[in-house]
C-alpha cells in the first residue's frame, strides 16, 4: 500500500464519519440549537445530494487532471471548511450549510481511490480492493457512533468538530503531496456522458445502487438515534453503542461481499440474494418496530450487513466500462448511490413530519422505514433483469 492510497483511505474514513455522526448528536443539537429530527434529515440529505451533484464534474476531473488535485483541494476547502462552520453553528440553517460544504469535500475521495484501482490493478481484483477500501473506510462509521457520543459528552460537540476540521485539513494537504496520478490515457479517445449512458447494461445496476444504500445509510446516518430515543427511551451513550453495532455490521458486510465475489459463480445472484435478505430484515423492522430494543438493533444490523452490496455493485458496473470512461463511469454509479440516499433523507424528513402526531411513538418511524423498504424492493425487482458479468 502506498502512502497515497493510505491517505485516500483516511480521507474516506472522514467521509464515512461525516455521513453518520448526526445520529448520535440528535438530542444534543436539539437541546443546544433547536435542531429537530426533520432539520437534521434535511441537512443529512443535503450532504448526500451535494456529494452526488459533484460526481459528474469529479468524473471528468479524474479523467483529465487526475485524482491527486481533485481529491486534495475539494477535501481541504469543503471538508475542513464545512467542519469549521459546523463548529460555530448557532442555528439549524448553519448545520445545513456546513453539511453541504462537507458533502462537496468528501465527494471525490472514494472515487479517487477507485479510479486508481481501475487504472493500475487487474480487473479481477477490483471488487476485493473496492470492498477493502469501503470496509477500512467504514471505521469512520464506527467512530461516528459511541466514540463520537463520548467525545461530545466529555469535550463538547464544538471542540470535537474543530478537531475534525484540523484533521481534514491535514489529510487534504497530505493527499496533495503524496497521491500519485496514474498515467493519462493516450489513445486519443475522449469519452462523454452520452456514450456512457448508451451502455444499457448499466441501467438496472444504477437503479439498484440508487436504493440499496439508502436504507442502511439513512438509518445508520440519522434515524437510528431519534427512533431508539423516542420508542425505547435510550440515552445518547446507548444510541452510540447501537450505532456502533450497526456500523460494524456494515463493515463486515462490505468485506464479506467483496471476498465472496471471488468465490461466487454469479455476481448478479449474490447481490440479489443479499438484497433479498436486507428486504426481509427491513420488513420485519417495519412490522415489529416496538417489540424489543434488542430485536430492533439486531434487525438494523441485519439491514446494514446484507445491504452492504455497494462494492460488488460497483464492480458489476465497472465490468462494463471501457478504459477511457472509467472516471466518468464509477462516478456515475456513485452519483446514483449517494444521490439515492440524499433523496431518501429529504423524503424521509417529510414523511416523518407528515406522520406526526402518530398513534404510537413508533408510528412516524414505521412510515420512514416503509419508504426505504418500498424503494429497495422496487430496485431489487428491476435488478433481476440485469445482465450478469464477472471479471
Amino acid at each position: 500500500m502506498s502512502i497515497g492510497i493510505f491517505l485516500l483511505g483516511l480521507a474516506y474514513v472522514l467521509s464515512q464519519f461525516f455521513r453518520a455522526f448526526l445520529a448520535v448528536l440528535s438530542e444534543i443539537l436539539e437541546r443546544d440549537i433547536g435542531a429537530m429530527p426533520d432539520d437534521l434529515a434535511f441537512a443529512s440529505g443535503l450532504w448526500f445530494l451535494t456529494f452526488a451533484a459533484c460526481q459528474i464534474p469529479i468524473g471528468a476531473a479524474l479523467d483529465s487532471i487526475g485524482p491527486r488535485r481533485t481529491a486534495g483541494w475539494l477535501l481541504l476547502l469543503g471538508g475542513a471548511g464545512g467542519a469549521a462552520l459546523f463548529a460555530v453553528a448557532t442555528a439549524p440553517v448553519h448545520i445545513t450549510i456546513a453539511m453541504a460544504l462537507i458533502g462537496v469535500g468528501c465527494a471525490p475521495v472514494l472515487m479517487a481511490s477507485y479510479y486508481i484501482f481501475a487504472r493500475e490493478f487487474p480487473p479481477a481484483t477490483f471488487a476485493i480492493l473496492a470492498s477493502v477500501m469501503v470496509g477500512a473506510g467504514s471505521m469512520g462509521n464506527l467512530v461516528a457512533a459511541y466514540p463520537m457520543a463520548l467525545a461530545a459528552e466529555l469535550l463538547g460537540w464544538r471542540s470535537a468538530l474543530w478537531g475534525l476540521a484540523g484533521l481534514s485539513a491535514l489529510v487534504a494537504l497530505g493527499t496533495l503531496l503524496w497521491v500519485k496520478d496514474p498515467p493519462r490515457v493516450t489513445d486519443g479517445v475522449k469519452g462523454s456522458m452520452s456514450e456512457l449512458l448508451r451502455i444499457r447494461a448499466l441501467w438496472p445496476i444504477c437503479l439498484l445502487i440508487g436504493v440499496s444504500y439508502a436504507f442502511p445509510g439513512a438509518v445508520r446516518g440519522l434515524w437510528i438515534g431519534p427512533y431508539l430515543a423516542d420508542v425505547f427511551g435510550t440515552d445518547t451513550a446507548t444510541i452510540g453503542q447501537a450505532s456502533l453495532l450497526m456500523g460494524g455490521a456494515m463493515v463486515l458486510g462490505a468485506l464479506a461481499f467483496g471476498f465472496a465475489d471471488k468465490l461466487s459463480p454469479s455476481r448478479k445472484w449474490m447481490i440479489a440474494g443479499g438484497t433479498a435478505l436486507a428486504i426481509l430484515a427491513g420488513g420485519m423492522l417495519t412490522v415489529l418496530p416496538a417489540s424489543s430494543f434488542i430485536l430492533s438493533v439486531f434487525l438494523m444490523c441485519a439491514i446494514g450487513f446484507f445491504g452492504s452490496t455497494y462494492p460488488v455493485l460497483m464492480a458489476h458496473g465497472r465490468s462494463f466500462l471501457p478504459s477511457h470512461l472509467i472516471g466518468r463511469g464509477v462516478t456515475l454509479l456513485n452519483l446514483f448511490s449517494i444521490g439515492g440516499v440524499g433523496i431518501a433523507q429529504f423524503l424521509s424528513g417529510r414523511v416523518y413530519r407528515a406522520a406526526l402526531p402518530g398513534e404510537t411513538a413508533a408510528s412516524p418511524y414505521v412510515a420512514v422505514f416503509a419508504l426505504f423498504l418500498i424503494a429497495l424492493s422496487a430496485g431489487f425487482v428491476v435488478y433481476l433483469f440485469s445482465r450478469d458479468n464477472t471479471d
